[in-house]
């Protein structure tokens, strides 16, 4: 594979990281632990190898060691302590830091390869909530600070999205619950972030409920077809990036209005548009989530 050169300011490290600057100098400068190049205006820049390295002793001054103990560490004892570590505890931790660097790096082979090492103790629903979910909030804020690219989002965001619907395949159609309620899931227009909402369709389909995946940006009238084949509609979205914060009121009383007549539908509601939204405020029949996990403890 080839590789991608990357640079990096002392910022990027600090958000990657965790680790504020202002340590990292110290630690650069007091142990000699990372050595970066210098722009023509004596700006610090970081490669990947830099980053990777920092990544590791992050995780080992994490989990417990001493700043001092670790600079005493060749180069290459360092990435076989943190292993050694991971292997006792702290697996997800470890797996995280290794998926950014895949990131980074657009390094397919790493991501399968720490995936595969991850199924070897945990189920899939698991992984998703002790690594894919505080990954993606990370990089969310990496994105924001500029840090990342929506290229390497997209790029994470896709090998995910591969491993969910892998899963979503192997269960198959197993339609065993006695409930009669049919789940709709969809996206908002303009809404593309359908991550969260497949694993939520996931742990529908894993307990044997009836599931329609129609996915991204899906204009609130074309539901309206789905009462011609179902009575009893439970409907779920996923409010990311949209609809904007001013529009979120005018967009549910008009989705209430349209599509909630029938005594027995609902719209649930997860994301981080709606976090902050208390129920109370909200039409009868329109409900918000704060997590999955509460979501699916109600079922």
């Amino acid at each position: 594979m080839n590789k991608i050169q990357v640079n990096f300011s002392i910022k990027d490290l600090e958000n990657l990281s965790g680790i504020k600057a202002h340590t990292i100098r110290i630690w650069e400068k007091r142990y000699n632990l990372l050595e970066p190049n210098r722009t023509d205006t004596n700006i610090r820049t970081y490669n990947t190898s830099s980053l990777q390295k920092l990544l590791n002793i992050t995780y080992l001054y994490n989990n417990g060691y001493k700043i001092s103990k670790i600079a005493r560490l060749k180069a290459s004892e360092i990435p076989e302590t943190v292993k050694a570590i991971a292997e006792e505890s702290s697996k997800n931790n470890y797996a995280i830091s290794t998926l950014k660097l895949a990131m980074i790096n657009f390094d397919q082979d790493l991501f399968e390869k720490t995936y595969q090492e991850l199924n070897k103790t945990l189920s899939f629903k698991d992984i998703f909530y002790a690594v894919f979910l505080p990954l993606l909030s990370e990089i969310g804020m990496l994105w924001q600070t500029n840090t990342i690219t929506p290229v390497h989002e997209h790029f994470i965001s896709v090998q995910i999205k591969q491993k969910l619907l892998l899963g979503i395949e192997k269960l198959g159609y197993n339609n065993d619950s006695q409930d009669s309620r049919t789940f709709v899931l969809f996206l908002p227009d303009n809404e593309i972030h359908d991550i969260g909402l497949l694993f939520v369709n996931y742990l529908l389909k894993s307990k044997g409920y009836q599931t329609i995946f129609l996915g991204p940006s899906v204009p609130m009238t074309n539901l309206q077809e789905l009462y011609e084949f179902f009575d009893n509609i439970v409907f779920i979205s996923y409010f990311t990036i949209f609809p904007e914060e001013d529009q979120i009121e005018n967009y549910l009383n008009e989705f209430n209005n349209l599509l909630l007549n029938n005594d027995k539908s609902h719209l649930y509601l997860f994301g981080n548009k709606i976090v902050n939204i208390k129920n109370a405020n909200l039409p009868e029949k329109v409900k918000v989530f704060n997590s999955i996990e509460n979501f699916i403890k109600e079922m």
